[in-house]
């Protein structure tokens, strides 16, 4: 688990979504972390949406956008405004998140030369890891 010092303390929801995401083996939808969490006191999709609002705002979740699901960061220096890239099993489903200060870079950079203001990047990539080739 990241420990993101600089963060504010987690409410207890937040803290209830991201232990389930850190567990996780898998990336999870929040319909699936309501089912998780039911008997902590869940009982609607507005709530967990509103812990991964935050914690994705503290850059301590990200989504993915092609699954539409969430998973727990494993990068302590991560920030919810830096650029993120994840390589995606479609086999087994495995996530792993890559940290490349030069993909960053270059994006930036291309994005610059567009004239484009760069909000938030996630790039996802979709394939088959090593232990499924």
């Amino acid at each position: 688990m990241s420990s993101h010092a600089h963060h504010p303390v987690l409410k207890k929801n937040q803290k209830l979504v991201q232990d389930v995401l850190v567990s996780a083996c898998a990336p999870l939808s929040a319909y699936s972390i309501l089912d998780v969490l039911r008997d902590q006191g869940f009982r609607a999709p507005l709530q967990v949406y509103r812990a991964l609002d935050k914690l994705m705002e503290f850059g301590l979740v990200h989504k993915l956008e092609s699954l539409n699901a969430f998973v727990a960061c494993t990068h302590d220096a991560c920030e919810a405004n830096e650029p993120a890239a994840f390589m995606i099993c479609e086999e087994c489903e495995s996530v792993s998140e890559l940290g490349d200060t030069r993909l960053a870079s270059h994006l930036g950079k291309l994005a610059d030369h567009e004239n484009f203001a760069l909000k938030h990047t996630t790039v996802e990539l979709h394939g088959r890891c090593k232990n499924c080739s």
